[in-house]
């Protein structure tokens, strides 16, 4: 060995030679430090406020029911025409994302969509409302697969889990903000003012672009291997500052290690596996099939219920405005605290029992408030609550498992077809739930069919995903 290579060694440094395997090594020795929450933290905020607008159409729908004179068409199609915009945004972001980097195009989305969040509040009638809608929706279906695959390529295997769902509760938490705040800004200073503070937020833009390096392992992925040493040095020599200490070697009897196990089982055709059509090759077509079912049963039940929570309890209910909002940030409220249990308990059930056990609570919850007749408000307020408590965790927890299934070169591909999905159920959700509910008799209706929808989501997940709690990404996919 030589005398530079035996220094290296004592402090703790990276062997000589840089490849995709000893990057992902190099990450898998990290402790969690200052630079892994700080990086967490800008991204998070980012991701916050995506949430944050996208949640505040359902809260602004009863003033612009009045307002424009909207018929149940119109008001569906204002629900759905954002989560039109997330799916292109979510294809399209993917495959930018795995061509041009993860930050650049986080970067772009979060500025677009608070230009377009400001743009909104000038609109007077329903079409130029609906177009700009549909463009925001581009940016926030764009920005949250790409930074949830981007967080996942920064932390190591041990505990990921819980790192990356603590960051990803930023969305619920947007969410849940978001409609304390429209509950209160709406019935007080009206929609237009509600939009113009989630403008703001697009200044975050610059902060993204100074202050997160872009991921190494892509860097390393797209062959830019200096690229990829310099910034996981940068990484490394933070990390080292944080905690006081040297790091480890990077543990395994080769640089290669991580890759070992995936690599010895996979077929030629895996390893080349790439784009849209990479998804489907080999492992990865059953797994595209598994987690795309998830998804889409997932946000279907999520948004078929918060949707129209709030029209509900004001059309069925005879509740005013402020209290039909307020019922419904209450379930908003219960969604969260189910996304903090699944933060705090995934790396021990595992991600499959994570996804049976809420999809199949939220299924018989849902079914039981159908079977009782949801005959007053505070019915549907305590089921409903209950319920989101399941859907919400299950639906943060694929944010954590989708860009564990699919190796680097097509992950940020893997999740924005997974957010494609989750839009088709958005859309999907809120449209027949309003065709139930205008077609029937009662609202129980609607609870049968997303307890139905949800009970599917639980069965798929628990006889057919794959669990990828506490392993290297590199070892899940070849």
């Amino acid at each position: 060995m030589s005398t530079d290579t035996s220094k290296d060694a004592a402090a703790g440094l990276p062997p000589a030679g840089t490849t995709r395997a000893t990057i992902a090594a190099r990450f898998e020795r990290l402790p969690l430090s200052r630079w892994h929450v700080t990086v967490r933290l800008i991204v998070g905020v980012v991701t916050f406020f995506e949430a944050f607008d996208q949640l505040l159409i359902a809260y602004a729908l009863p003033e612009l029911r009045d307002e424009w004179q909207l018929s149940t068409g119109d008001a569906t199609a204002v629900l759905t025409v954002g989560s039109a915009g997330m799916l292109v945004g979510a294809l399209l972001s993917g495959r930018l994302a795995d061509r041009y980097g993860r930050v650049k195009v986080i970067a772009y989305c979060v500025a677009a969509s608070g230009l377009v969040s400001l743009a909104l509040t000038a609109c007077t009638s329903l079409t130029p409302f609906l177009a700009l809608r549909f463009v925001q929706g581009l940016a926030i279906g764009g920005e949250v697969p790409v930074a949830a695959a981007f967080i996942s390529e920064i932390t190591r295997s041990f505990k990921r889990g819980r790192f990356v769902l603590l960051y990803e509760l930023v969305f619920p938490a947007g969410l849940t903000i978001g409609a304390l705040v429209a509950a209160w800004v709406v019935p007080a200073a009206g929609w237009r003012v509600m939009f113009a503070v989630a403008a703001v937020p697009g200044l975050l833009a610059f902060l993204v672009q100074r202050g997160v390096p872009e991921s190494p392992r892509w860097l390393a992925e797209r062959g830019r291997l200096d690229e990829a040493d310099a910034v996981m040095t940068e990484i490394e020599a933070k990390v080292s500052a944080a905690t006081g200490k040297p790091l480890p070697r990077p543990s395994g009897p080769a640089p290669t290690a991580p890759e070992s196990v995936a690599a010895a089982t996979a077929t030629p055709a895996e390893r080349a596996a790439t784009g849209v059509r990479g998804l489907f090759t080999g492992r990865y077509r059953r797994r595209t099939l598994v987690v795309g079912a998830i998804w889409f049963t997932g946000y279907f039940v999520n948004y078929g219920v918060t949707s129209w929570l709030p029209s509900i309890y004001k059309d069925a209910y005879g509740l005013t405005l402020s209290d039909a909002l307020l019922y419904s940030t209450v379930t908003s409220v219960a969604g969260l605290l189910g996304c903090l249990v699944v933060a705090l308990t995934v790396d021990v059930l595992g991600r499959r029992r994570i996804f049976a056990i809420c999809l199949g609570a939220s299924a018989a919850l849902l079914l039981t408030l159908a079977a009782l007749g949801a005959g007053t408000p505070a019915q549907v307020l305590v089921w409903t609550s209950l319920s989101a408590v399941g859907f919400f965790g299950s639906n943060i927890c694929l944010y954590l498992y989708t860009p564990e299934l699919y190796p680097t070169r097509m992950r940020a591909l893997g999740c924005s077809v997974g957010g494609a999905v989750n839009r088709l159920g958005v859309i999907l959700g809120p449209v027949l739930v309003g065709i139930v509910y205008a077609a029937g008799d009662s609202v129980g209706a609607v609870f049968v069919m997303l307890g139905t929808v949800a009970l599917v989501g639980a069965v798929v997940a628990g006889t057919l995903a794959e669990e990828t709690a506490n392993r290297p990404l590199e070892e899940i996919s070849p």
